[in-house]
């Protein structure tokens, strides 16, 4: 039984409702995560590992960066692990510059996601983005030009 909504509702759990990340596309395909995962860099933060790669001209329709999580049973229930998710994502959705390069990058959060203050995961989502930003600029700095 599906539960009904007034139109006027502010429930999120549906499809098509919740705050999209502006700019940035979700990473689905598990070849993407896998590519990610085989051939990208890490950055190793207290409570995450960033993975990310920069994307080639045929790889990936979406310009700019693409965002994966993956949360694995040993973390916790289904409740746990989906909270993590969503703390990540708004973490994500929150971040003031996002870079524009095309990168992959997917998300594994660490035991430690579940108790830490969310001021705590922004800081770390931010230096992961700054990391990404200057890994782009090393490898080219003339295609930053937007």
């Amino acid at each position: 039984m599906s539960a009904i909504v007034s139109k006027g509702s502010t429930d999120l759990s549906s499809p098509g409702k919740e705050a999209k990340v502006p700019g940035v596309a979700r990473l689905l395909r598990h070849a993407d995560f896998e590519r990610v995962y085989q051939q990208g860099k890490r950055h190793f933060a207290s409570h995450m590992t960033v993975f990310y790669l920069r994307r080639g001209e045929g790889v990936g329709a979406a310009k700019g960066m693409r965002i994966g999580f993956t949360v694995g049973r040993a973390l916790g229930g289904a409740v746990d692990r989906n909270r993590m998710k969503r703390r990540l994502r708004e973490a994500v959705r929150l971040q003031e510059s996002v870079p524009t390069v095309a990168f992959d990058v997917v998300i594994n959060p660490k035991k430690s996601l579940r108790t830490t203050a969310f001021a705590n995961l922004q800081n770390e989502v931010r230096r992961a983005f700054a990391v990404i930003e200057k890994s782009a600029e090393k490898r080219a700095p003339h295609l930053n030009t937007e």
